[in-house]
């Protein structure tokens, strides 16, 4: 290939100091023709390479970005490209549902020795991409606005829990509260259509405590700041996955935590339910059976079948059950086995890159920036040292442009990578109503499907895959050109 044919595109690559830096000087120093479409960004070891780093590159406007260091098992830190092997490919799979084409990011090894090597890999990469041509920018995304399809069946039946053993929880509640700092659960809220975290301390606090399609909090997210105190919570079986995330990362203490279960039937998109609402002056009254809620509101009433008004995360939960508790009430759930495609990842995966693009420029043209998402969140335990407040480094301005918000929500999934419980707050708190939990379902797919079904949550014992490696891994072929 000729050093430059034709219009010149911006190609961003990181090289590994010891290896690929050193390949790609030998090829120099051997007169190798190459490209100068690559910009060179000299890095200690592609471990040091944080996904974070492609996705701010393709977003900033690079049509192509390639990562390259030492050979496995011939890394001068030892391990470091076993570790970037996994957030690599990880971010690879990710990239597809921002509207970005995964060929315009790959990743390979090339040692110091192999200058003719690197100038193969160099001139085939580039070649792909002027194949590819310029990459789409967002702010020239055309917006669409679409709502995914929620007639969707569920695994396991949806209710509103109107034979829990209520009464059975808040005894025990009582009986172990002289013991603990307080109880985290559920109370009326302002209104009997809507309900708040309660935090109870005495045996009327116990009183308030109400169990329903209404519990829509995850109070999961209370608990870091009670490290090192001997709390109570109750949780639903989706809560009780962001517990055990955060035993396994030793944000608490198992020997503090008491925690209590009631098997949860399934609660309402209460987004939904308020749109339904609309304006009013007052909420008449709120009566349930087995299947929805009737809501008078100003005289009108409006019924909610489980059935059709559910979260999106409600219809796929395997977890009904707390999967950790120390005193369980109520009879198992039963869950029906199979495959489940959450509505927005669903219909985000019927779409083009380029509408997926012109979806997202939509949706964060609509953003608050209120980091709502953010707060709500139980594993986004580093809020006081956000990257998205930080300017050391300065990763993010405070622009209002549809790109840095993006930036922010592909940030918080990738540090969600194998961690997201998919407990849906993040989606549930947004006052716009942004699908943003696609984005974290997206990554727990990904992370799914390379390392044999992983589930965040599950195990409290287990390490999460993007904190160690396999020299041999099962699904990443490392010799593969990506």
């Amino acid at each position: 290939m000729p050093v430059l044919e034709g219009k010149e595109l911006r190609i961003v690559g990181f090289l590994c100091n010891w290896c690929s830096y050193g390949g790609a000087d030998t090829a120099g120093v051997a007169r190798a023709g190459q490209p100068t479409d690559l910009r060179v960004i000299r890095v200690p070891c592609t471990g040091r390479v944080d996904p974070l780093f492609i996705v701010k590159a393709l977003l900033e406007g690079a049509d192509g970005v390639l990562v390259s260091g030492c050979h496995p098992r011939d890394c001068h830190y030892a391990v470091g490209n076993f570790y970037a092997r996994r957030r690599l490919e990880v971010v690879r799979e990710f990239l597809p549902v921002l509207g970005i084409d995964q060929r315009r990011f790959a990743y390979t090894w090339v040692s110091a020795s192999e200058g003719q090597r690197w100038q193969e890999v160099v001139q085939k990469f580039t070649a792909e991409i002027h194949a590819l041509g310029p990459a789409p920018r967002l702010e020239d995304a055309k917006p669409l606005l679409r709502l995914a399809d929620m007639a969707l069946s569920s695994l396991h039946p949806l209710g509103t829990g109107q034979k829990a053993p209520l009464d059975e929880l808040k005894a025990a509640i009582r009986a172990k509260l002289p013991e603990l700092e307080c109880v985290i659960g559920w109370q009326q809220g302002y209104d009997a259509a809507h309900v708040v975290p309660l935090f109870m301390k005495t045996p009327e606090d116990v009183d308030k405590l109400v169990w329903g399609p209404f519990n829509v909090n995850n109070p999961a997210v209370y608990l870091p700041q009670f490290k090192g105190k001997k709390v109570g919570v109750v949780v639903k079986g989706c809560d009780s996955r962001s517990i055990a995330e955060l035993l396994q990362e030793q944000l608490i203490s198992r020997e503090d935590v008491t925690i209590f279960s009631i098997p949860c039937e399934g609660v309402l998109d209460m987004a939904r339910v308020n749109t339904e609402l609309g304006r009013y002056t007052k909420i008449d009254g709120v009566s349930m059976d087995e299947a929805g809620v009737t809501i008078t509101a100003d005289g009108r009433e409006h019924r909610f079948c489980m059935t059709e008004c559910a979260q999106g995360k409600c219809y796929g939960c395997t977890t009904p059950g707390a999967v950790i508790a120390d005193q369980r009430f109520g009879a198992p759930v039963e869950v029906t086995p199979g495959a489940h495609t959450p509505p927005e990842l669903a219909m985000l995966d019927a779409m083009s890159l380029e509408e997926r693009m012109g979806f997202w420029k939509a949706q964060m043209e609509r953003c608050l920036r209120c980091y709502a998402c953010r707060n709500a969140c139980p594993m986004c335990v580093c809020r006081d040292h956000c990257i998205s407040d930080s300017r050391e480094p300065h990763w993010m301005s405070q622009a209002d442009s549809a790109r840095d918000k993006l930036f922010f929500q592909a940030i918080h999934a990738l540090h969600l990578a194998g961690r997201c419980t998919g407990c849906g707050e993040c989606q549930r708190a947004c006052p716009v109503g942004i699908p943003i939990l696609a984005l974290r379902q997206q990554i727990a797919r990904a992370v799914g499907n390379l390392f044999d079904g992983y589930k965040a949550g599950i195990d409290p014992a287990a390490v999460p895959p993007l904190l160690t490696y396999a020299v041999d891994e099962t699904h990443i072929h490392e010799r593969e050109w990506k």
